[in-house]
């Protein structure tokens, strides 16, 4: 089972994957562990540090405006032709 673009896969203590929406994130932090805490009060331990979780979460919004872009630019290309 893979996540896809839509969310960041990360990987449990246990060292199941997890796959979250990383808008839903309230905060990180570690205490040594790292624990991801959700806006609806779930928390997760994850073995990635809080600098990779931020590093996955920048590659995603990343992708996310890399498609809104190019869908904007075909949209304005469509308009034309």
């Amino acid at each position: 089972c893979r996540g896809g673009i839509q969310m960041i896969e990360l990987t449990r203590i246990s060292g199941k994957t997890i796959v979250l929406n990383s808008d839903l994130i309230e905060h990180i932090e570690c205490n040594p562990d790292t624990v991801i805490k959700l806006t609806n009060g779930n928390k997760f331990v994850v073995k990635e540090s809080i600098q990779e979780v931020v590093d996955k979460i920048m590659s995603f919004r990343g992708k996310v405006l890399t498609l809104s872009y190019r869908f904007e630019k075909q949209q304005d290309y469509d308009e034309i032709y």
